[in-house]
């Protein structure tokens, strides 16, 4: 599909407008746009996530996010609709928005900091997927000073201390991007601290996340 095609056609080409309920012509209209990186077909998909019609908004986040997965500068630009989404009454964009701003958070960290009280909210009301792909925005705004570190880390560590015992080594890899040396004695405590409620495939998951921050483990 050449560009101008692509761009008369991207909405046309979700899965909501060709009759479909699965996520695969969606999945792959992003190959399309990753490979031809028509930003002006990325541009209406973003222009569309405030369409009246609720699939074609879901659809049009997926195709962002995984979008940003393999490209995420493609989708940068549109780090203030997302951010915009995570007020959204529907779940579903809530977390699809959250996915999409982490892949563009070690891009974007300025603007996401600028309101990271938003980010922050939809962590502590959110569903497990938001929470997860939450932390790992926090963390590489986190990252991105010191002065971000010592405000975010806080709630980065009751995210490791209060998430399911299986979340634990998911939850410490998302982190470890913020971690520096003050506040690595707080976060291997914390990791400690949830050793006994893992199982020992997870407590071996978590020695290869620790590996080039604790190599003993």
């Amino acid at each position: 599909m050449n560009p101008e095609a692509q761009r008369l056609s991207v909405l046309s080409s979700l899965a909501s407008s060709l009759g479909r309920r699965d996520d695969v012509p969606n999945e792959e209209l992003a190959q399309d746009l990753v490979r031809t990186r028509d930003t002006a077909a990325v541009q209406e998909l973003a222009d569309s996530l405030w369409s009246k019609d609720q699939n074609v908004r879901s659809d049009c986040l997926k195709v962002l996010y995984e979008i940003g997965y393999a490209t995420p500068d493609l989708i940068a630009d549109h780090v203030a609709f997302f951010l915009r989404l995570l007020g959204d009454k529907n779940n579903r964009m809530v977390w699809g928005a959250m996915i999409a701003l982490a892949n563009v958070a070690d891009l974007r960290p300025d603007e996401i900091w600028q309101r990271v009280a938003d980010v922050l909210r939809a962590v502590q009301s959110g569903t497990l997927i938001t929470v997860v792909w939450g932390t790992r925005v926090l963390a590489k705004v986190a990252a991105s000073s010191s002065e971000r570190r010592r405000t975010l880390f806080p709630a980065l560590l009751q995210t490791l201390e209060t998430c399911l015992p299986r979340d634990v080594p998911t939850q410490a890899e998302s982190i470890l991007c913020a971690i520096d040396d003050t506040v690595r004695q707080q976060y291997l405590a914390a990791i400690d601290g949830r050793a006994a409620e893992l199982s020992p495939s997870q407590r071996a998951r978590l020695r290869r996340v620790l590996q080039g921050i604790r190599p003993s483990g």
